[in-house]
């Protein structure tokens, strides 16, 4: 497993290094803030939704590479795609960085589904260091509450 621990960090750090919808949108759908006061990463998250279809997605802000690696992949998995299938994905992403309670392997929640949702299977291994789920899952939570700022508008 060590050589597909390597291509998950390779992932993760080149997401961090070459973000992906970084920058601003002229007029977004909506605007939403996302702050996690236990290591200071914070997220803005723009989004242009029609037709029920996020068509645009743009992300600022700073952070540990957890979170701005997990933010850019976000936006490459949900740009384009229906607002349905964006709350599957979101749904699958949270529920691959619940703690198992009972003992299971964290990345025994990588299901199917979510490889088919690209690289962020990478970001399975954060659910061992539960300190930083709240990394991964910054951009995510704030991505739901654009989504339903979208909604409202």
């Amino acid at each position: 497993m060590a050589g597909l621990d390597d291509l998950y960090r390779e992932i993760i750090l080149d997401h961090y290094r070459s973000p992906r919808n970084r920058g601003e949108l002229d007029h977004p759908t909506a605007r939403t803030e996302g702050f996690n006061p236990l290591c200071g990463d914070e997220l803005v998250v723009y989004l242009v939704v029609r037709d029920g279809v996020l068509e645009d997605i743009k992300l600022t802000g700073h952070g540990c590479s957890i979170s701005q690696a997990s933010s850019s992949m976000m936006s490459a998995a949900v740009k384009g795609k229906p607002l349905s299938d964006v709350r599957q994905i979101i749904d699958r992403f949270k529920s691959m960085m619940t703690v198992h309670e009972d003992g299971t392997d964290p990345e025994a929640a990588v299901t199917p589904d979510l490889r088919t949702d690209g690289e962020l299977a990478a970001l399975a291994g954060v659910v061992k260091f539960p300190v930083r789920i709240k990394c991964a899952t910054l951009a995510w939570n704030t991505l739901t509450q654009a989504i339903d700022d979208a909604a409202r508008a």
